[in-house]
């Protein structure tokens, strides 16, 4: 009987582990887009770090995205089984948060910009950001990282929906870690890029200097093009948050899309993007509404004293 028992368990705890393994592989496919926002947003925020301080500003933030993920799976888990209706809701202002973000970006690079001498310049670069300019670019990433990682979490846990609570457990907390070994592992390998091609191009081997050299050269190619990238990101993923929060948006969009290819506007290439820039465009529109309202709220509050000092 022991023995039986002892057998009956293992095949239980294979079973469990088996479904798992395959409820995992289904959401890391479903949330492999959000993975790639996630990825080129954190590079963006670690970029323009002095190089001494990247790394442990990449180990700063993913600690907070761990802390972030320990908050938001139990906080999924009880969303689901209390109050799944509020799922949604706090989605959409996750995704406007993100928006709103991606303007103030858009805003501070074009209403802020200053033409800069070479001096200044280089001198930005060599001196190290102080304290308090770090604490808020951490806090900035981490701010960030908890609505992706928000996101993340709410398609995993319609993957999950209808599997029992333990399975629901181990699928989300799997996720969750490797989720954040992956992005966190890369965006540390992408902000050490030239560091690495420094190091090749001081070995006595020619092609290793070479191949430094080249990595030199693209390194800033590759952190423009993924600052870039991040603050797209946060439109299309905000965006699209929004517009499947809202039905009758979400659906004019795919009737859109699925016209626009039927009628041989597009190519069958072009046709998926459709949807996806449509989202970017809302997001745009949504976090526009939202920077005025704030920085109209900041006025307001600002002449407040001296309105009343008269």
């Amino acid at each position: 009987m022991p023995a039986g028992s002892l057998l009956a368990l293992l095949d239980d705890i294979a079973t469990i582990l088996d479904d798992v393994s395959i409820l995992t592989k289904k959401a890391a496919a479903k949330t492999a887009g959000v993975l790639g926002d996630d990825l080129a947003l954190n590079a963006q925020q670690v970029s323009g770090v002095v190089s001494n301080r990247e790394l442990p500003v990449v180990w700063a933030v993913a600690k907070g995205s761990l802390i972030n993920k320990l908050i938001l799976v139990p906080l999924a888990l009880l969303i689901s089984s209390f109050a799944p209706w509020a799922v949604i809701p706090l989605l959409m202002i996750g995704g406007l948060y993100l928006c709103f973000e991606g303007c103030e970006k858009l805003a501070h690079h074009f209403l802020h910009r200053r033409e800069k001498s070479v001096e200044q310049a280089v001198q930005k670069i060599s001196t190290p950001p102080s304290p308090t300019t770090e604490a808020e670019r951490i806090k900035g990433a981490v701010r960030t990282d908890f609505v992706l990682s928000a996101e993340i979490i709410a398609i995993t846990l319609g993957i999950v929906a209808g599997q029992d609570f333990k399975r629901q457990v181990l699928v989300l907390s799997v996720i969750a870690f490797v989720m954040t070994v992956g992005v966190y592992g890369l965006v540390a390998g992408i902000v050490k890029l030239d560091d690495g091609g420094l190091y090749l191009t001081q070995r006595k081997n020619k092609l290793s200097q070479a191949f430094g050299r080249a990595i030199l050269w693209t390194a800033p190619f590759l952190m423009k093009t993924l600052s870039i990238a991040g603050t797209a990101a946060m439109f299309l993923v905000g965006g699209g948050i929004i517009t499947h929060g809202i039905p009758w948006l979400h659906h004019t969009i795919s009737h859109f899309a699925e016209s626009a290819k039927l009628a041989g506007g597009v190519s069958s290439f072009l046709a998926p993007l459709i949807p996806s820039l449509l989202n970017g465009i809302c997001g745009l529109l949504a976090g526009t509404v939202v920077l005025l309202m704030v920085m109209g709220t900041k006025k307001i509050r600002g002449n407040a004293p001296a309105t009343q000092a008269h």
